[in-house]
């Protein structure tokens, strides 16, 4: 037991510094600002069509000290990425918020425009110029021999004529390039691209953490979490990203401590629920540990323990209930102690994604599991 009380203090330590730090590192220039992450719900939502909370994400950003051009060169762009009604209809809302603002006697700064492209160069030798300092090499592949047309337009038109305007950073634009495919939702591939792109040009694994929890908890759960499952991938691939943040930030942790993992296939759950495993057990180790996300409404059947079980919650908002007794809400920093031999289950609340990390003895045997948990007592 002493191995297994060592671990437990050592994952509470570690969850506690996170959590008393987390406001401290808002402050370093390892998170995103007031403004960047504006721009990453503003992104999200443009590329979404819900003009709706774009219209409030619009006033935030700019009371957040976002300029007039700032906000319009992000939607010109979006519509690269999200598609020409998509970018129009949010450049509408853009106007009508202003209109509101104005009449409110709220005078927004209108900012910079950019600068003439050069004249010197062709479009397509500038574009080009502009995609490999961007990328950091020439950008080659398959696709752009089988449809020579998209590269030339890509060149041409994205990378010179937008990509080319100085009156946004190249990391500014990632971060809005990056929180519209997320939000988007089945671009993963294009995602991965412009996770990689976004560490060349100076995010770091915080500030990408960060974005993708925005997108989590704020746009939608299901998008967030596949967001951070292609984050999870680029990261182990690219550890430079992992060093910057450790050496920048006094080695802080991240706030994503472990990988989402992979999605749980056998019918003990109901929805969607992955699981990393964290701690395996062996002949001298009897205790499992793993890391538990659910999507919103995903929950176990009921189960028990024959000796026990720890719940650490990470994030998100969740449900712990076990039988005959009421439902709790639990929320980050909720520590729950499963009896053993208590009938329980535990999952998501069913508009948030819920993430756990199960410290589960095993000495006595394994998990059984019971009945599924019905709907009627899922919202009981």
């Amino acid at each position: 037991m002493s191995t297994i009380k060592s671990f437990l203090v050592l994952v509470l330590f570690a969850f506690c510094f996170i959590k008393v730090n987390a406001q401290q590192s808002m402050h370093t220039n390892e998170n995103l600002d007031k403004k960047q992450k504006s721009i990453v719900l503003i992104s999200a939502f443009t590329a979404k069509g819900d003009q709706l909370k774009l219209q409030k994400a619009l006033h935030d950003g700019l009371d957040a000290g976002l300029t007039v051009s700032e906000v319009k060169e992000v939607l010109v762009q979006l519509y690269a990425y999200a598609g020409f009604p998509r970018s129009l209809n949010a450049l509408h809302t853009l106007m009508e918020v202003l209109k509101e603002r104005k009449q409110k006697g709220i005078n927004d700064v209108q900012g910079k425009d950019p600068k003439p492209l050069p004249t010197n160069k062709s479009k397509l030798q500038f574009g080009t110029e502009m995609q490999t300092k961007l990328v950091g090499q020439p950008v080659k592949g398959e696709v752009y021999t089988f449809a020579p047309a998209i590269d030339q337009f890509l060149k041409e038109h994205l990378f010179a004529d937008i990509f080319g305007r100085d009156n946004l950073d190249w990391k500014t634009r990632e971060i809005a390039t990056i929180s519209a495919l997320a939000g988007l939702g089945g671009a993963e591939n294009q995602l991965r691209s412009h996770f990689n792109v976004g560490i060349y040009n100076g995010l770091t694994e915080a500030q990408l953490g960060e974005l993708v929890t925005i997108i989590q908890t704020k746009v939608s759960a299901k998008d967030g979490i596949a967001a951070n499952g292609v984050l999870q991938t680029v990261l182990k691939k690219n550890p430079t990203a992992t060093v910057t943040h450790q050496t920048n930030n006094n080695n802080k942790l991240p706030e994503h401590i472990f990988p989402t993992g992979n999605k749980i296939t056998n019918n003990n759950f109901i929805g969607n629920a992955f699981l990393q495993e964290l701690v395996t057990t062996d002949s001298s180790n009897k205790t499992q540990v793993g890391n538990v996300t659910f999507e919103p409404g995903a929950r176990t059947n009921w189960h028990y323990h024959p000796a026990g079980q720890i719940l650490l919650v990470i994030d998100g908002v969740g449900y712990y209930q076990e039988k005959d007794q009421p439902k709790k809400i639990l929320r980050k920093g909720d520590v729950v102690k499963c009896s053993p031999n208590i009938p329980h289950w535990h999952g998501a609340s069913v508009e948030s994604s819920f993430v756990q990390v199960a410290i589960t003895g095993r000495e006595k045997g394994e998990t059984v599991w019971l009945q599924p948990v019905t709907d009627g007592e899922y919202n009981r």
